[in-house]
């Protein structure tokens, strides 16, 4: 055993006694400050989910009086905005974007394993092909169906997701499933998330909008845009280009005048209170609000205005055929859509499709029993409007910072069901796709069997979907979190991994 002389040290600058403890003391006050840079985003500059989407939450600093103010992504990202468009109903993937030659072969045979297969509404019928052709598309060759003409013109700058999995089978759940990433109501959607993260570019108009269908709300209505536990200044605002929000206008006895002296005193009692009250978080919240409406008296008419579209445009969307009503008035909500988008709103959903009324598959996609004649309405709706949306939009410059999502709640059966002329719900596999800021495209993702019945190459969950739409818009989906009832809250529950795959 050596000894070692004392008188050696000396000079040893970090074994003595007092720069050791200088040391300890600097390097625990480094971990603390970048612990509170990380927790803020500061520090988050890389995208890299195994690193940076394991270290603590991030919960943004919202500022009562101002619950909207932009605040900075976790990492630099290529997405600023987000249009989901949400076909309600569960529309069918083997009739639109997934395409089974090995299904149009064995068409009319029964489906093997599935001799005793029963789903949601009862026991299965034989394999049954879709009524519309399938053709290559673009310089991709992408196969898509006739049903959607117009939008498989887009093919080539299309991610398509082969291999989404639900965890519901039901329209209710299952809206909320792709809605809030849970299947029970009270979740925050994923457009208060991302508005909960990031505010508004804009401070005339809502960061969030739902632009229902022109039949009417989805089946979850309100969950789908809702803020959960959120602050509820992040729940979207409903409207559309026929149903204007309530409320906005001031009664016909009340002068513009008079209306702004109104205001105006009611701005100088609140101030007042505020600066007797600082800490009053509710009130600074609810003048936030009432300045925000009182702002959108003048920005959402604006934007609404169809009268200053030229013909051109309508005649791109199809909101000038006087022959199919329902298809022009989904395609103005195509143009509000994009007008949102040029103004700068953060996240806006767009839905195709309503809650049932009239009839079984009337009002949205739910295709049980006469698929070919309730699809037959329903594709022209779509096709034209949303193809319209896309053109505009790519030529406008509009996707160089802006991710488009196409989602149903989850796809159908290859079979028909027994006794019927329609699919049954099917969660084990379905088709949803992306384009615009941060896709690689042309690219497809995943698939299902050899039918289109169960996902079986990298299957994907509406975990991995949310993840990577985050990622898309600079937000670690891991760290990204709400503290509620005891608990660190997030988009993703404790599930979820980015598709690298889908980056551009």
């Amino acid at each position: 055993m050596s000894i070692v002389d004392p008188r050696s040290l000396v000079g040893r600058h970090l074994l003595s006694r007092r720069a050791s403890l200088g040391n300890m003391a600097f390097g625990l006050s480094s971990v603390a400050l970048a612990g509170l840079l990380g927790q803020q985003g500061i520090m988050a500059t890389e995208p890299v989910e195994s690193v940076a989407d394991e270290g603590s939450p991030i919960r943004p600093g919202i500022q009562a009086a101002n619950p909207n103010a932009r605040r900075d992504p976790h990492f630099t990202p290529k997405a600023k905005k987000v249009l989901m468009i949400f076909c309600s109903g569960a529309c069918s993937h083997l009739d639109t974007f997934d395409y089974k030659p090995e299904l149009i072969k064995r068409n009319g045979q029964p489906m093997p394993g599935g001799s005793d297969l029963i789903t949601f509404q009862g026991k299965q019928g034989n394999l049954t092909r879709s009524p519309w052709e399938f053709k290559p598309r673009g310089e991709s060759g992408k196969m898509i169906s006739t049903l959607v003409d117009h939008i498989g013109e887009h093919a080539d700058d299309m991610a398509f997701i082969h291999s989404l999995t639900s965890k519901t089978n039901t329209h209710g759940p299952g809206e909320n499933y792709m809605s809030t990433g849970f299947t029970l109501d009270g979740f925050p959607s994923i457009g208060a998330w991302a508005t909960y993260a990031l505010g508004s570019e804009v401070d005339d108009l809502p960061a969030f909008v739902a632009i229902s269908d022109p039949r009417g709300t989805p089946q979850s209505s309100v969950n789908n845009w809702g803020a959960g536990f959120l602050p509820a200044a992040f729940q979207g605002t409903d409207f559309n280009a026929s149903k204007p929000i309530e409320n906005l206008v001031p009664p016909s006895g009340i002068t513009a005048d008079a209306d702004k002296a109104t205001r105006g005193f009611l701005r100088r009692l609140n101030q007042r209170h505020l600066e007797r009250f600082p800490e009053d978080t509710q009130l600074a919240a609810r003048i936030s609000s009432y300045e925000l409406a009182a702002k959108m008296q003048l920005s959402v008419p604006e934007v609404s205005d169809m009268s200053t579209e030229p013909e051109h445009i309508l005649r791109l969307y199809g909101a000038d055929d006087t022959q199919n009503t329902l298809k022009a008035s989904f395609a103005r909500n195509c143009i509000l859509a994009r007008r949102l988008m040029e103004k700068g709103v953060r996240f806006v959903q767009l839905f195709n499709g309503s809650y049932q009324t009239g009839g079984e598959g009337t009002s949205n996609w739910d295709g049980h029993k006469q698929l070919k004649n309730q699809y037959s309405v329903h594709g022209p709706i779509l096709d034209q409007p949303v193809a319209g949306l896309l053109k505009d939009m790519k030529q406008r410059g509009l996707l160089e910072d802006t991710l488009i999502v196409w989602t149903t709640e989850f796809g159908r059966m290859p079979t028909f069901q027994a006794g019927a002329s329609g699919r049954d719900h099917n969660p084990s596999g379905f088709t949803a796709w992306m384009m615009g800021a941060g896709v690689k495209a042309p690219f497809e993702y995943g698939a299902t069997d050899e039918f289109g019945y169960r996902a079986v190459e990298n299957v994907s969950t509406v975990y991995d979907f949310h993840a990577t739409i985050l990622h898309m818009l600079g937000l670690h989906h891991k760290r990204l979190s709400f503290y509620h009832n005891g608990i660190e809250r997030r988009l993703t529950d404790v599930h979820g991994h980015v598709i690298h795959d889908l980056l551009a």
